[in-house]
């Protein structure tokens, strides 16, 4: 793989294409804001996706500028590349990412247009429709993306040898065109096919289109048998070909299902650690996305129940309820839960457990995709526990201690010249962030002369013996305390835990310059290497316990400045301040806001929003 590509590739992406199926689908980039930011399909998920991360010479700007942005992906299996096409049209239609080719409006869509309209009909591609009531032209579509236009049309000429490349194949005085000699046209043009077998051909084009794949085989192989009986061999070859062709791309896709009707198909996957639904949403017969949603607690025991309460809890907040929802598992108390789903949406609503045909067909797609979600997270959990427990024995070794230490707590202090000083505590569980745990504080005893031992003593005080400690999340004691400095700093901060009478609570210090690890009763630092797993990790808990401290002092900052800028308007006094802060959130905001924005605002009227406006108006000419 391509270094200056695959070495900044996120540890999710590489996990992630190392599992990458042998199946045809969508893939859906994200950026780091979770954002869409590209679409594409695939015949190959894993050969496709892996070439976005090779060295190409025709990746486009665009695409590579795309790849850098790339920081997480999934994928949704389909059953035939031209399902995937579709799904990938449907996709890049809801939710219009950045880097695919964006259409502004319905009118602008193309469509795969069979000119029945002419004797010999062609498939084009169109992009506006003609209204008019005598137009005998059959449309397809729309789609959102005119390479899946192009595409299905050369498929269609590679399956079935139509169209001719000749407008009117009678004028061609039997001169094959360019297809027939390519072997993608009938041979209409050289005499080798008549007008009858291009019809047939094109109602065989309607079939696929329209997704009849049971009709369509039968009607060409009854078309095969009667050709090879009538000694009409090629005929019956080329039949025969065609036939293989249709089977192997299994037209009759999940994708615009013949019902056009809404439904949602929701599968359950579980293994004895955890368990992922799957949702596929089919709006007006197409599949407009999917869900797949990975559940903490679940009954492995009772596969029923634990799918009646996913539904209560799901659809209590979906914004919509179709007419059928199609389950791989019967949730308990069917009855009692499609009542309440017609109280939700004022109209019926099947649960249905499908065992064959189209439903089915369906539904083993949703099963398809959370199977694989739930290999996927079951494979990563595995290698992160694993990478964990090396990581841990390594920093337990390092520091001398007897046991793992699976709770780890740091903090930082953050001021200015002692102004606003707040403390950040931040935890760390068997190796992991757990956000829950992270606590913020404002700190009193120094505000106005900064003493960062001082502010230290309080905040650790305050965590072991304050009202902290007495909360049903920190009732636990760290493992271990890791403190931002070296020998000065970490014997300040071991003072504290003795004086509280904690000191037999391991602590060590990580100075940033050289990046060494202090012991309390070692002189000698330890200088792990630099790629050491748990130096690593030190750095990214001291990190995020900056990172956490400087976001509060900020905000402190700026709702300090808010106040003492708005105390200097007329009239504007606590109350309709607090009610401007609470609306607006930051100064920059309520300078930019209309009047009629700032009227929205409880306390303030006309009068007082045209004050405001005319105060920010000097305000800005004193400070430009």
């Amino acid at each position: 793989m391509n270094t200056d590509l695959y070495e900044l590739t996120p540890d999710i992406v590489k996990e992630k294409l190392a599992l990458l199926p042998d199946d045809p689908g969508c893939y859906i980039m994200k950026d780091n804001q979770n954002n869409i930011i590209y679409i594409g399909k695939a015949k190959v998920l894993k050969n496709r996706v892996r070439q976005y991360f090779h060295k190409s010479s025709d990746m486009t700007r665009r695409i590579r500028r795309m790849v850098f942005q790339i920081t997480d992906f999934e994928i949704i299996v389909t059953k035939s590349e031209l399902e995937a096409l579709i799904l990938e049209s449907n996709l890049i239609k809801k939710h219009k990412p950045q880097f695919n080719i964006r259409l502004r409006d319905d009118k602008s869509y193309p469509y795969i247009s069979i000119t029945l309209s002419e004797k010999y009909p062609r498939i084009i591609y169109v992009r506006k429709l003609n209204f008019s009531k005598n137009d005998k032209n059959k449309y397809y579509g729309p789609y959102t993306d005119s390479g899946a236009v192009r595409e299905t049309i050369k498929l269609i000429r590679q399956i079935f040898k139509v169209p001719c490349g000749y407008k009117d194949p009678e004028k061609s005085n039997n001169k094959g065109c360019l297809y027939y000699h390519i072997n993608q046209c009938t041979g209409v043009c050289a005499g080798k096919a008549g007008h009858e077998e291009y019809m047939d051909a094109i109602s065989d084009v309607m079939a696929f289109l329209e997704g009849k794949r049971r009709d369509l085989i039968t009607s060409m192989e009854k078309r095969m048998i009667s050709a090879s009986e009538n000694l009409n061999f090629e005929k019956a070859a080329r039949l025969r070909d065609q036939i293989k062709a249709v089977e192997s791309t299994s037209i009759r896709q999940q994708i615009n299902s013949i019902s056009k009707e809404d439904k949602d198909i929701i599968a359950l996957s579980f293994n004895e650690r955890i368990a992922v639904v799957s949702i596929l949403l089919i709006r007006s017969g197409h599949i407009i996305g999917q869900n797949q949603i990975v559940l903490d607690v679940f009954d492995e025991e009772n596969a029923e129940e634990t799918m009646y309460e996913f539904l209560m809890t799901y659809y209590r907040s979906a914004k919509a309820i179709p007419k059928e929802i199609l389950v791989n598992i019967m949730p308990s108390d069917k009855e009692k839960l499609e009542e309440w789903l017609e109280y939700l949406k004022g109209s019926k609503t099947k649960l249905i457990l499908p065992i064959r045909g189209e439903k089915k067909s369906n539904l083993d797609l949703a099963i398809k995709n959370a199977d694989g979600h739930l290999d996927f997270i079951t494979q990563k959990q595995e290698r992160d526990e694993s990478r964990t427990l090396d990581t841990l024995h390594e920093l337990m070794e390092a520091i001398s201690m007897n046991s793992y230490p699976y709770r780890i707590e740091t903090y930082d202090i953050s001021n200015i010249q002692g102004s606003n000083t707040v403390a950040s505590l931040v935890t760390f569980i068997n190796g992991k962030p757990e956000k829950s745990l992270y606590r913020k504080f404002k700190i009193k005893m120094t505000e106005g002369k900064p003493d960062d031992f001082q502010s230290m003593r309080e905040v650790i005080t305050r965590r072991i013996s304050g009202s902290l400690r007495n909360t049903k999340n920190f009732q636990a004691l760290p493992d271990l305390f890791l403190i931002d400095g070296g020998m000065g700093q970490l014997g300040a901060s071991a003072k504290i835990l003795e004086d509280l009478g904690f000191g037999d609570i391991p602590i060590i210090g990580l100075a940033k310059k050289e990046e060494l690890i202090y012991l309390k009763n070692n002189k000698i630092p330890i200088a792990l290497p630099r790629r050491s797993k748990a130096l690593m990790l030190l750095q990214r808990m001291r990190d995020e316990a900056h990172r956490f401290a400087i976001t509060y002092h900020r905000a402190l900052r700026s709702k300090k400045l808010t106040i003492s800028t708005l105390g200097k308007i007329e009239g504007i006094g606590t109350k309709r301040k607090k009610n401007l802060i609470k609306y607006f959130k930051s100064i920059e905001a309520i300078q930019n806001a209309s009047v009629e924005e700032l009227c929205s605002v409880d306390g303030i009227s006309i009068s007082y929003a045209t004050r405001i406006k005319e105060f920010f108006y000097e305000y800005q000419k004193k400070n430009q």
